[in-house]
């Protein structure tokens, strides 16, 4: 387990790189078993496991020194280039989703609209549902506060973004002006057809719903289960990873059009 963690973020970039199937890759997460139960496919458990402190020891390890950040990065750009787009997306789509925590956990809140007691995961994607930046905070605070904080948290990563797509709850011109003066990005506001009666596929909005419901195959993810915002970020980032993982190492059959 030791020469693991000696791996660095520069020499995972190079084995992500050189191992055009990811093999390799794939090998390293499932032998040191980090998290096997949300990064194996199916959430089976591998076999031989280590004690849970050794696991969670280099969880936290590859956290702290962003390793699981650096590979989600690199998949991205691996899966942007497969499908025939260039590494840095020019348009985006942001959205919350409200999850219940459990019992114990810090930054929780009430989400008086979709009346959840817990956090919110805000994300913001490309427009193929990856993941460009997360953010998990109490669910009590607004779709534009958080929007403003996870904006600042991603305004040197992505040069050429210019337009976020939003719901109605992102609604509203000082937000907009306020996103254009601080970063030059154009929000626009994609709403229901008030008309429209029923489920409605909104758009370039369902793009965002559906990475939610990739969350939604991960058990770890059916919940907040996490003491810590930041963990419940990279969990997010990790069940990210695998999406990834999947879709390069099997090729176009896997990849979802767009």
């Amino acid at each position: 387990m030791n020469n693991g963690y000696k791996l660095s973020v520069y020499s995972l970039r190079q084995i992500i790189e050189e191992d055009p199937e990811h093999r390799i890759f794939e090998k390293l997460l499932t032998q040191y078993s980090i998290l096997s139960a949300l990064v194996v496919p199916g959430g089976y458990y591998l076999t031989m496991q280590p004690k849970w402190q050794t696991v969670y020891y280099y969880f936290r390890r590859w956290q702290k020194d962003g390793v699981w950040k650096t590979i989600h990065d690199v998949l991205r750009a691996q899966v942007r280039v497969q499908a025939g787009r260039n590494v840095e997306p020019s348009a985006a789509i942001a959205d919350t989703q409200s999850v219940r925590t459990g019992h114990h956990g810090v930054s929780k809140g009430f989400d008086g609209g979709k009346l959840i007691k817990g956090r919110k995961r805000h994300i913001i994607v490309d427009v193929m549902g990856l993941l460009l930046a997360v953010m998990v905070h109490s669910a009590s605070i607004q779709e534009r506060r958080g929007f403003k904080m996870l904006s600042f948290k991603i305004r040197h990563l992505f040069p050429k973004l210019k337009v976020i797509w939003v719901d109605g709850g992102y609604d509203g011109q000082p937000l907009q002006l306020w996103v254009k003066r601080w970063f030059n990005w154009v929000v626009e506001t994609i709403k229901r057809n008030q008309d429209t009666k029923g489920f409605e596929v909104l758009p370039k909005r369902w793009v965002v719903e559906r990475t939610f419901g990739w969350f939604g195959r991960y058990r770890r993810l059916s919940k907040d289960y996490e003491y810590l915002p930041t963990t419940s970020e990279t969990m997010l980032y990790i069940a990210m990873i695998n999406l990834m993982l999947r879709r390069l190492t099997w090729g176009s059959s896997s990849q979802v059009s767009t």
